[in-house]
């Protein structure tokens, strides 16, 4: 990441607008949804068939007329279906590009093999009735905010989002509405509209905060900034509840019945809900604690899985299953509407060097009281503390202009 000076950036997120349509309309977005869900899993069965060619134009040219007549979707909605698919392929592609297959040979050699589309077993299914919509082709808003006209197969529906007022802020003309997507969960219908506007690139030279931030269990984050100040966001609560639910779920699998399965994926999406909301929380007080002109520093983890699952086996499970990437986006788009950002260094070492004397020796960690003491100058210190120190100090370096910080040997 480059913070360059006197820049744009375009920044985005989504607003989720939750509307109670008339039973008469209800039908209709039904039709819609479960329409475009089948000609989605149509074109995705056609790239998977045929060397997952993602052009669009190419997909237009063999696909739009047999699914406008399968189907009966509009011209634009049938556009959109091969968006859709093609940016779900892409996302696939990049989560395999950056989860490389990771195995340990006769002699012991960790190797790791890309992987791209062609890993893929079976083509991507798209189980949920959804549907894109087109800001101003698809759906509109109308009487200066208040309502929204969206477009079905039968026609036109007005629909009427709750809270709109409160979102006033987003509808003065400096915000661009982008491909809304349409939803029903629980029964409740929902429209999530992807806004942006271009912000000022981050200038470094207005830093008033560097804070190093370290990730873990045990101490959710650690962080520490350039006054010297450490804040503590502690995870026992969190690995009680993970426990709780590993357990639950452990004890439903045995049973194997039909209710447990459905069971199971009921808690599967109740815990990813609670993680997010624990994410959220843990971003807003970062975000609230600093404010503006804040360099955040975390460390890098892609590909860091394959490293944690030589943790002991009590704490694998919480370890390599907790959303850490989620936390890093959610803190990434925060900081960015308030005029901070976030900065990614290699975790090389962070956990292992001492930041007074700068030794680099793994034996100074001393995991079973989780200190760090340095054999060289006598330094000591909180292991998750010293980490988030060294994490810091990256970034300071980051500051002054060294393009790629990084601890070597």
């Amino acid at each position: 990441m480059n913070l360059v000076k006197g820049g744009v950036i375009m920044f985005t997120k989504t607003l989720k607008l939750h509307f109670v349509p008339d039973d008469s309309d209800i039908e209709s977005l039904i039709t819609l949804t479960s329409k475009y869900r089948d000609a989605c899993n149509y074109v995705s069965q056609y790239v998977f068939d045929n060397g997952f060619n993602l052009n669009q134009s190419v997909l237009h040219n063999n696909l739009y007329h047999s699914i406008r007549e399968s189907f009966g979707l509009k011209s634009q909605a049938t556009q959109s279906t091969f968006k859709t698919v093609i940016a779900r392929y892409k996302t696939s592609l990049t989560q395999l590009s950056q989860s490389p297959y990771c195995y340990k040979d006769d002699d012991g050699v960790y190797h790791s093999v890309p992987r791209d589309l062609s890993w893929l077993s079976k083509p991507i299914v798209f189980t949920r009735p959804q549907a894109d919509l087109v800001y101003n082709r698809d759906y509109r808003f109308k009487d200066n905010f208040q309502s929204l006209r969206v477009t079905t197969m039968d026609g036109l529906i007005d629909v009427f989002p709750k809270g709109l007022y409160k979102l006033q802020d987003y509808f003065d003309g400096s915000w661009s509405f982008g491909t809304a997507k349409l939803v029903q969960s629980k029964n409740k219908w929902y429209l999530h509209i992807p806004i942006s506007k271009d912000l000022p690139e981050f200038d470094s030279s207005k830093v008033c905060h560097v804070v190093g931030i370290d990730r873990g269990l045990r101490q959710l984050m650690t962080c520490h900034d350039e006054s010297g100040k450490t804040l503590f966001f502690n995870g026992q609560d969190v690995i009680k509840k993970r426990r709780k639910y590993k357990e639950l779920r452990r004890s439903l699998q045995q049973r194997n019945t039909k209710g447990s399965k459905r069971r199971l994926r009921l808690l599967e999406h109740k815990e990813n809900r609670w993680m997010t909301d624990v994410n959220h929380q843990l971003s807003k007080a970062l975000i609230a604690h600093y404010g503006s002109n804040t360099l955040f520093v975390m460390e890098d983890l892609t590909n860091i899985r394959f490293v944690t699952e030589t943790s002991n086996k009590e704490s694998r499970y919480e370890m390599v299953s907790w959303a850490f990437y989620q936390l890093e986006q959610m803190l990434r788009y925060k900081a960015r509407e308030i005029g901070s950002e976030l900065l990614l260094v290699s975790p090389m070492y962070t956990s292992q060097r001492c930041p007074k004397c700068g030794t680099i020796d793994k034996t100074n960690r001393k995991h079973d009281i989780h200190e760090y003491h340095c054999g060289n100058c006598g330094y000591r210190s909180n292991d998750d503390r010293l980490a988030a120190i060294n994490i810091q100090q990256l970034g300071t370096r980051y500051i002054s202009g060294e393009s790629n910080p990084r601890y070597t040997r």
